[in-house]
């Protein structure tokens, strides 16, 4: 979802608005720097546990252990959906790619089915976010890693997808923007494709010496009707 169907840009109201938000939330008004500061360290240690046991925590699991422990757990549980929301914008608004409606909508007149796989600690974003750009009609499924608590390269993930949408992953192509976690768990998971989307001019070179290979690697998501014609 992120990087691929939609992407996160500042947005100085935005990220002041949630940050004084998550100050006054946590009684902490007065030294929101200071929080934020805290929660950001917090916030690393349990990206860092994540990734390497490929595994999400649930928004309350994150919140009321990792984030927040020094406060009790029946005040910050019922909240952690709202928190985890003001977490991200924090960082700015979304905004769908330019041509990801049309070229959504073009692969699903062409007869391709399609799910959606997502990294993400929030269980109310994305789908937000899918019905906001008018694209919720069109995935089959949505397998969120804070739901699943399995996340991407993990198998897993993938194949709760293609078990759903009852399909074989050799049938199944990925569009993802990390070859790290894209295109390593597709191939893990027997996809027949797996492709990358980056910006023109700037290939992530950090991953190019990834044991998996994108079989393609595209500059725009119009670039996929090039790939997958009318079927």
């Amino acid at each position: 979802m992120g990087g691929t169907l939609h992407a996160r840009i500042p947005d100085q109201d935005v990220q002041r608005n949630a940050r004084a938000r998550l100050a006054e939330l946590l009684d902490r008004a007065d030294a929101p720097d200071d929080l934020l500061q805290e929660l950001a360290q917090r916030f690393q240690s349990y990206t860092r546990w994540a990734q390497e046991n490929l595994v999400e925590s649930s928004e309350k699991e994150i919140w009321t252990r990792w984030m927040l422990p020094e406060y009790p757990r029946e005040r910050i549980a019922p909240m952690a959906e709202t928190l985890t929301l003001l977490w991200r914008e924090r960082s700015g608004r979304t905004v769908p790619k330019p041509d990801a409606r049309q070229v959504i909508a073009e692969l699903s007149q062409r007869g391709y089915r399609l799910g959606l796989i997502s990294n993400t600690i929030s269980s109310v974003d994305t789908p937000r976010r899918l019905d906001e750009y008018g694209l919720k009609g069109y995935f089959e499924i949505v397998i969120l890693s804070s739901l699943s608590g399995h996340r991407k390269p993990d198998p897993e993930i993938f194949w709760q997808g293609t078990r759903e949408m009852r399909v074989d992953p050799a049938r199944c192509a990925y569009v993802g923007d990390r070859i790290s976690r894209d295109v390593v768990g597709a191939k893990r998971a027997d996809f027949a494709m797996a492709i990358i989307i980056e910006p023109l001019g700037a290939p992530r070179e950090d991953e190019r010496d990834a044991v998996y290979k994108p079989d393609a690697i595209i500059h725009a998501l119009s670039d996929l009707l090039d790939i997958f014609p009318a079927r």
